[in-house]
């Protein structure tokens, strides 16, 4: 789907390379929310799955009120989480920011703002000004902030123009973003379109896979389906590259273990 309004086109993003000038792949990392059951049951031992997976990084949800549980097991395992996911507005800013520095978190990253509020330019300015606001108290604590999309913000449109995209211009360099791809595509954009406009605005995705409809499981492992993952990959060359199903028909730790591999090259 094609898009008219004031979103300037950007260069493509180079491709990151070692100090040897060789290529390098950008980190991977998984939305803990994709196991949530299985950490509600478990906290210690899933991360140890995770990490007996391969992977280096997370993203953590809900993780003020586990902060210190968190921070003994991330650290008893060698995990790091450079984004984590956590409600911004009307949130408790200060407890966020503490138990972000806590764990090593550098960007938080707000997963979801009102439907209602993406209808309007005039509204969408208002989240941008809420989200520059809460950025600019984030900076004083050395953290980014970042916005996370569903398919509603590229359903939403404005004068021809997707409400993200609004968003983003809104918001400049203040805030970053976190395209979830799935919902790129299910909310009618070409994925690598899309980052290829947003630029360098792009610091993190959301990588999954599925039939490109809003039956969460319906969602399978990266590489199992619909999605043009290596054309999203090659989109955004330096973006953190982050696994997530909103749910699955299956066994979830699985689904996370053949995405890791498929994304690491191996399978």
């Amino acid at each position: 789907m094609t898009t008219s309004g004031p979103t300037t086109r950007r260069s493509p993003q180079p491709k990151p390379t070692d100090a040897q000038g060789a290529s390098v792949r950008p980190g991977l990392s998984v939305q803990l929310y994709t196991v949530r059951g299985h950490l509600a049951e478990d906290l210690p031992g899933t991360l140890e799955k995770i990490a007996g997976i391969g992977f280096t990084n997370v993203e953590p949800y809900a993780f003020v009120e586990r902060a210190a549980e968190y921070q003994e097991h991330l650290t008893r395992l060698g995990l790091a989480a450079p984004t984590a996911h956590v409600k911004l507005i009307d949130g408790d800013l200060e407890a966020i920011f503490a138990a972000a520095k806590q764990l090593g978190i550098s960007t938080i990253i707000d997963p979801h703002i009102d439907e209602s509020r993406w209808t309007t330019r005039d509204s969408v300015a208002g989240i941008a000004r809420d989200l520059k606001d809460i950025a600019a108290q984030a900076a004083d604590h050395g953290l980014a902030v970042g916005y996370h999309n569903h398919a509603f913000e590229l359903e939403n449109r404005i004068d021809g123009t997707a409400a993200l995209e609004i968003f983003a211009d809104e918001v400049g360099t203040a805030v970053v973003l976190e395209v979830d791809t799935y919902w790129a595509e299910v909310g009618g954009e070409d994925a690598p379109a899309l980052l290829a406009r947003l630029g360098d605005k792009v610091k993190a995705l959301h990588v999954k896979d599925g039939p490109k409809n809003k039956n969460d499981k319906e969602q399978v492992a990266v590489g199992a389906g619909s999605m043009p993952v290596a054309k999203i990959l090659a989109a955004a060359p330096n973006a953190l590259r982050v696994v997530e199903l909103d749910d699955h028909d299956g066994d979830v730790l699985q689904a996370v273990a053949d995405s890791y591999a498929f994304l690491a090259g191996t399978k």
